[in-house]
């Protein structure tokens, strides 16, 4: 599943997979989130973690989160991805310089580091 996470700044997309995510979890929650991002806003951020328990994703789920990148592509100043998973860095590491802002991995013991990067004043 996938939650969105509060007590970030308006212009902060925050989540946390846990267990299994499917695209019923993106449709649901990460696609409308982020076709709503603070249209005011030029640039937004993107906070995603997958917490201890994360499972993976199922067929479907991983192709809808490349679809809510490339859709915001444009307006990504800053993406933390928070994770221990190396399936997950090695894509974020080898794609990372096809997005316009900054992108950092974080491991899950700095979660913490990274929410006030994603936060903090550019």
């Amino acid at each position: 599943m996938i939650e969105r996470l509060d007590h970030f700044p308006h212009n902060v997309l925050a989540f946390v997979c846990r267990g299994l995510v499917s695209r019923a979890d993106h449709d649901s929650v990460l696609v409308p989130a982020a076709m709503k991002a603070p249209e005011s806003q030029e640039e937004v951020r993107l906070y995603y973690e997958t917490a201890a328990d994360f499972a993976g994703f199922e067929v479907g789920a991983v192709w809808e989160d490349f679809k809510v990148g490339m859709v915001r592509l444009p307006r990504w100043e800053r993406i933390a991805v928070v994770t221990d998973i190396e399936w997950i860095k090695h894509p974020v590491r080898l794609f990372s310089f096809l997005i316009p802002g900054a992108v950092r991995l974080f491991p899950l013991p700095e979660a913490a580091k990274a929410r006030e990067w994603i936060a903090a004043a550019s």
